[in-house]
């Protein structure tokens, strides 16, 4: 059935080979068996699901949270010649009988659906009388209370799975997870005996880096500037921030629009369309924005504030590059947004247990902010990968166009003045002291008769405190848990007060992306004519890869171009000829100048 799934995966997506992990997913589901797959973005869960889909007899039901979501993946089979369908609530209940008769008559091979609609007694009918093998959840972390996108209509799917008459094959597909949460995707989603694969985290085409101590909205101009032509999504933490930085844009003419929960739903999805149809370059948004989205062609990601937690930043950053071309991941951060997030978690987070979960991963991305160390290296062995190598040369702490700085003096004195107070303090105290401070609070506790009173003094507040968050994100200090976490010795700490251990802090500086130019650009214009006519999004008709792959290859014909990645025989009938038309236009016209 491989061989089979192969070739399917040539005929609908152009592709001659499976991606890494993809293979042994698709294999263990073809052998009827529970599956959990947890992949990074980008490294193609969806294929995981639709390829099998085309095999196994009956008809695949996928369970997907967003409408948004829904639509574009259809929108994707549909482009690729694969039969498929949704039932939402934008859907009238006659039609979406409608559509799960034809689905029974073989009209389609997949079905999305919401997971709230298989709580709904009338759906539960149809889909009783329909031959359902295989069942596909994705985004399956929202099963779990531990996760950033808990629905609590995940915990509904055993419930609906137990109802069929015949059980289907289950697969469960996320792109971040922790081992508490896989454990909770087995357990509320109650797979059988599943084989478990998870892929490398490790996303090889993207450039991550943090930027501190920078204007911010100086930062977003210049970057958007220097990348005008390329598709990117700018996340902000509030609707406040998502409009000012949305007018702020259209100020300075660049073709942007916005997104979150506080506009109209005819206008969010008039934006993302037009987004997605690189109508505007640029998305201004909230977190509430990108679950649905599977535009590849997206080159950066910048967050303008720190998101709450590593999962959420994965996900999110990971919405750059996810057609293998290169991509940026850049975060800006300031030290107000950490306040930010506690008070958010504050208003919207009310189970102790949950909240206190919470303010540790809030920690935990806020070391990942201060971090002197390779950033991919911090990201997966947060992951829980072993074996990662100390530097990747791909991320701003690892590139060369940073300054490394000695602070071992300053981590020192740090490290001395938590001694001095008991480890009993926060991070504010610990500041206050050591910048010499008036404070009530630090002469009631006579602080000011320590020893390390006033030794940094030529420092501000926030400089101290931006040391101290990279000292606990270097395992020198501890932060317990908590709303208002105390700052404890570290592990390391030893070493650097006793042994004079030397500290380092690297400020970086961002990386440019490059422009692109000639016969690429000429393709991309084409690629948007054919998809405003065909009205799907552009990167639906050919991924950016595949469109470089075009510009460097110069397939003469037909049969060259099938070779190129991602051109497979339905879209080379669909349109093939119009690309190879203008290749050969181009490579006459360039010859001729020589």
């Amino acid at each position: 059935m491989l061989e089979r799934a192969q070739a399917l995966l040539k005929e609908h997506f152009g592709y001659t080979a499976f991606k890494p992990g993809q293979e042994k997913v698709i294999s263990s589901l073809l052998a009827g068996g529970d599956t959990l797959a947890i992949m990074p973005t980008g490294a193609g869960k969806s294929v995981c699901y639709q390829v099998p889909a085309l095999i196994f007899g009956g008809i695949t039901l996928v369970i997907s949270p967003l409408i948004a979501l829904m639509k574009d993946q259809v929108d994707g089979m549909t482009a690729s010649g694969i039969p498929a369908t949704f039932i939402n609530s934008s859907l009238r209940s006659a039609e979406v009988g409608r559509r799960l008769e034809q689905a029974g008559q073989g009209r389609f091979k997949l079905v999305y659906v919401a997971p709230e609609r298989l709580e709904i007694a009338e759906f539960q009918a149809l889909a009783a009388a329909l031959d359902i093998s295989f069942v596909a959840i994705d985004e399956a972390h929202c099963v779990s209370q531990w996760g950033h996108d808990f629905r609590p209509s995940y915990r509904k799917i055993a419930q609906f799975i137990h109802s069929l008459e015949q059980r289907p094959v289950l697969g469960a597909f996320t792109a971040t997870a922790t081992d508490e949460i896989r454990k909770d995707i087995i357990d509320f989603l109650d797979l059988r005996e599943p084989r478990v694969f998870v892929s490398g985290f490790d996303r090889e085409n993207l450039y991550f880096a943090v930027v501190r101590g920078e204007n911010k909205k100086d930062f977003v101009l210049d970057y958007v500037n220097n990348n005008r032509n390329k598709p990117g999504i700018i996340y902000a933490a509030t609707r406040r921030e998502v409009d000012n930085l949305y007018e702020l844009l259209q100020e300075k003419g660049y073709p942007c629009g916005r997104y979150h929960a506080g506009m109209s739903a005819v206008e969010r999805e008039e934006n993302q369309e037009a987004f997605i149809h690189d109508d505007v370059t640029v998305m201004v948004a909230t977190n509430a924005f990108g679950m649905g989205i599977d535009k590849s062609n997206v080159r950066y990601v910048l967050h303008y504030n720190m998101p709450k937690n590593m999962e959420a930043y994965y996900q999110e950053a990971g919405r750059a590059g996810r057609d293998g071309e290169p991509g940026e991941c850049i975060l800006l951060f300031g030290a107000q947004d950490i306040l930010l997030q506690k008070f958010m978690i504050g208003e919207s987070v009310y189970n102790p247990r949950r909240k206190a979960n919470e303010y540790c991963k809030l920690q935990q991305i806020a070391a990942y902010c201060h971090t002197s160390r390779c950033l991919r290296r911090y990201i997966l062995e947060y992951f829980g990968e072993q074996e990662v190598p100390e530097r990747c040369e791909r991320c701003g702490n690892c590139s060369d166009d940073g300054d490394l700085i000695d602070v071992t003096v300053e981590a020192q004195k740090i490290l001395s003045c938590v001694v001095r107070v008991k480890e009993r303090y926060g991070a504010t105290i610990v500041a206050e002291v050591l910048k010499g401070s008036k404070n009530k609070r630090v002469l009631q506790l006579r602080f000011d008769r320590l020893s390390t009173y006033g030794i940094m003094a030529g420092y501000t507040l926030q400089e101290i405190k931006d040391l101290i968050n990279l000292l606990a994100a270097e395992d020198y200090l501890a932060l317990s848990g908590g709303e208002y976490p105390v700052v404890k010795l570290g592990r390391r700490a030893a070493a650097v007060l006793k042994s004079g251990e030397k500290v380092w802090q690297r400020k970086c500086k961002r990386k440019a992306v490059q422009v692109d130019e000639g016969l690429f650009e000429k393709l991309r214009l084409l690629r948007k004519e054919i998809a405003a006519r065909e009205g799907v999004p552009p990167y639906l008709v050919f991924a950016d890869s595949t469109l470089r792959a075009l510009s460097e290859q110069l397939p003469r014909d037909r049969e060259e171009m099938l070779k190129v990645k991602g051109v497979g025989q339905y879209k080379l009938e669909k349109f093939g000829d119009e690309f190879l038309k203008l290749i050969r236009d181009y490579v006459k016209t360039v010859g001729e100048s020589c």
